[in-house]
């Protein structure tokens, strides 16, 4: 047999993580359930392998065996998943992304081997192993490599359109009537167009920009009973926060909704001077009044992303990286080539 029946077990993390990674480009969503029956799979595994090389005797082989399988074990547990939950902390990682390498980690502790010379192919797969047999850490390491190449994939394709700026490596141009149906953050740069300013100075202002998330919108806009293009037609209207409705509609989570929202009531009149605008559009009550932070968006950036939608044409939208998707491709590349970073480094002499 070309491998052990955990590790052939394995290689379901190919078709998995091809799955959610599909979910990730598709809703940017994917639900807790999803995790179960990998991570059940993953622990599984992890039990008959310790099973397997604790029983094996004290040969030296099966030393060998042992200390491989604590090492791989200790950095995937102790190093892998601290580190990614890290990032999860200071908003580097979503949550799916961080459930994704808890599941990498007990499923891949260590390398696993593929001889396909007993298939009649002269190659033993992953090709490059390094010094350390972690194989959930040569996963994340090919993933950021493969992550890396996101933002020049984004500005050949802005290039291609003729959209050239410093803002290309990371936001696409979207026309607003679209915005709604994009999942990303809307960028607020300092001039508030899409002037190619490729100087020192406009690099440095591409930089200093503030960001509505699209999700949080969509959300204010269920909550309201509005879509977008009601608010285009008469912002004066929709400025005044005294036009927030009696009974508001459940804003949800922001995902692109299947049917058109519902409306939203009729708007209550509080005690106030009408043309008093304490808060604009009503952002700071409507972010009181739900549940949770609509992803870490303030009253002042809700505002300031409305503005843009009710004055500009096109805006750009940063579509962030959908991490599953460098994930399933760093799991590929991990399966058949092995670590690429340690090829680097051997490469340049630094390993």
């Amino acid at each position: 047999m070309f491998a052990s029946i955990p590790d052939l077990l394995r290689l379901v993390a190919i078709p998995f993580f091809g799955y959610v990674a599909y979910r990730d480009i598709k809703t940017r969503r994917v639900s807790n359930r999803t995790w179960y029956p990998i991570a059940a799979l993953a622990i599984l595994l992890l039990v008959v392998d310790a099973y397997t090389v604790f029983e094996a005797g004290n040969s030296f082989s099966a030393q060998f065996e042992r200390q491989r399988f604590l090492i791989g074990l200790a950095v995937s547990l102790l190093f892998v998943v601290p580190l990614v939950y890290g990032f999860w902390l200071i908003g580097g990682f979503g949550g799916a992304d961080t459930k994704a390498f808890w599941v990498v980690a007990l499923l891949f502790p260590v390398f696993p081997t593929y001889d396909l010379r007993e298939l009649g192919i002269d190659y033993l797969l992953p090709v490059i192993e390094p010094n350390i047999p972690a194989f959930s850490l040569t996963i994340l390491s090919n993933t950021v490599l493969v992550g890396i190449a996101y933002p020049f994939v984004l500005a050949a394709r802005n290039a291609a359109t003729g959209y050239l700026s410093p803002g290309m490596f990371v936001a696409k141009p979207v026309a607003v009537h679209e915005i709604t149906e994009e999942y990303g953050t809307i960028l607020s740069f300092p001039d508030r167009s899409l002037t190619d300013d490729l100087s020192l100075s406009g690099l440095r202002s591409y930089f200093s920009w503030r960001g509505l998330d699209i999700d949080a919108l969509r959300m204010y806009l269920q909550y309201r009973g509005l879509d977008l293009a009601d608010l285009r037609e008469n912002p004066d209207r929709f400025r005044d926060p005294d036009t927030l409705p009696a009974e508001p509609n459940d804003p949800g989570d922001g995902s692109i909704p299947e049917a058109a929202v519902t409306d939203g009531g009729e708007s209550v009149e509080r005690e106030r001077e009408p043309a008093q605008f304490d808060d604009p559009w009503g952002a700071e009550a409507f972010l009181d009044d739900i549940e949770g932070s609509a992803y870490g968006t303030s009253p002042e950036a809700l505002r300031e992303g409305l503005e843009m939608l009710v004055t500009e044409e096109r805006v750009w939208i940063s579509p962030g990286i959908p991490f599953l998707v460098p994930l399933f491709f760093g799991l590929v590349v991990s399966l058949t080539a092995g670590d690429l970073l340690f090829a680097i480094l051997q490469t340049v002499g630094l390993a």
